[in-house]
């Protein structure tokens, strides 16, 4: 029984640990080299998979991306040299973490501001909204009571 509940933790464990569709052959000789290639992988968005990294996806461009991080990386660029290399290459969707410069701030900035403005806008009609009259409690004009009357009376 022991037996079977550790053969379970394992393959519990083995299911609960993120896939790497890295293929062997893909793997550089040189341990730094495949760090660094790992590291720029888990940044970079699959563009057929959708918000999975290169690293993760088995479509055949996340292997073409894999590939080309790590040709980049055989020739000497740094780290930041390829990730531009991609990003000129793909457009900058393919970053799983956007920039914060450019066009993008509106993005950053956009959520917060149209937040505030539906607080203020909710607060501004729950106010107007209290100090109105209460439409009940004004009563009837003198002409709809003589109404009234003559309709009670019939």
């Amino acid at each position: 029984m022991r037996g079977f509940a550790l053969l379970a933790l394992a393959l519990f464990m083995g299911f609960a640990s993120p896939v790497m569709a890295v293929q062997p052959d893909e793997i550089l000789e040189d341990p730094g080299l495949e760090s660094r290639a790992r590291d720029i992988s888990a940044g970079l968005r699959c563009l057929v998979c959708r918000n999975e990294s290169i690293d993760e996806s088995n479509a055949d461009l996340a292997r073409d991306m894999r590939l080309l991080v790590r040709e980049r990386l055989v020739e000497g660029d740094s780290n930041t040299e390829v990730v531009a290399f991609i990003v000129e290459r793909y457009g900058e969707y393919v970053l799983l973490r956007p920039t914060t410069e450019g066009a993008n701030m509106i993005l950053w900035v956009a959520a917060p501001v149209l937040f505030l403005i539906a607080i203020v806008s909710a607060g501004l009609y729950l106010r107007q909204r209290g100090a109105a009259p209460d439409p009940t409690t004004k009563g009837l004009s003198a002409q709809d009571q003589k109404r009234l009357r003559e309709i009670l009376e019939e």
